[in-house]
């Protein structure tokens, strides 16, 4: 799973027509062929090492539920995300940190995991849930209004937990250096 953004969007059209686009002092980066281009298994790079760290959720009238998760926190980590992965720990996850609060949409390319994606605000509350989101598909998944981290978990999850808009979230253990500037809280 990784965000889709404009730039995104047009690098993968254009990856996928095998167009290149240049001239007037600006040129659209080819997808990487790591990255866009389905290849065997072992031909596939090693996803780099992350850091790590807990996202506790406190849904109200349950007890509170934690995740170890991996920080996606720079363009390349967040546009990989949790591609080419087959499985993933039951209490695990991925969360992807943003500079800023602003409409955030993701998408499932090469992702074959089904996913719950928990859109959080920087007021460390659950904006909105996408639940049991469908593997390897370009449709843009996201929740209405803003939000600053997501944190994508295994499908089932968040219903089997009661998470939903307005669960208080926190951070611990989120190194330092992959926190963006603001708005964040962190133990």
């Amino acid at each position: 799973m990784r965000p889709l953004k404009p730039l995104a969007v047009l690098t993968l059209a254009l990856s996928l027509s095998g167009a290149a686009c240049s001239g007037g002092g600006s040129t659209v980066p080819a997808a990487e062929p790591d990255v866009d281009a389905p290849r065997p298994a072992s031909s596939r790079p090693a996803p780099p090492s992350l850091p790590r760290g807990q996202v506790v959720l406190e849904p109200p009238g349950r007890e509170p539920v934690t995740f170890e998760v991996e920080v996606a926190n720079e363009d390349r980590t967040r546009q990989r995300g949790l591609m080419f992965r087959r499985q993933m720990a039951e209490n695990a996850g991925m969360l992807f940190l943003f500079d800023a609060q602003e409409h955030l949409s993701f998408w499932m390319h090469n992702t074959y995991l089904p996913l719950d994606m928990v859109f959080i605000t920087s007021a460390m509350r659950v904006l909105g849930v996408v639940e049991n989101a469908e593997p390897q598909t370009d449709d843009p998944r996201e929740v209405e209004g803003d939000s600053h981290y997501v944190l994508e978990l295994n499908a089932g999850t968040a219903r089997r937990h009661g998470i939903g808009p307005g669960v208080f979230v926190r951070f611990v253990g989120v190194p330092r250096e992959a926190e963006p500037r603001g708005g964040s809280r962190s133990e």
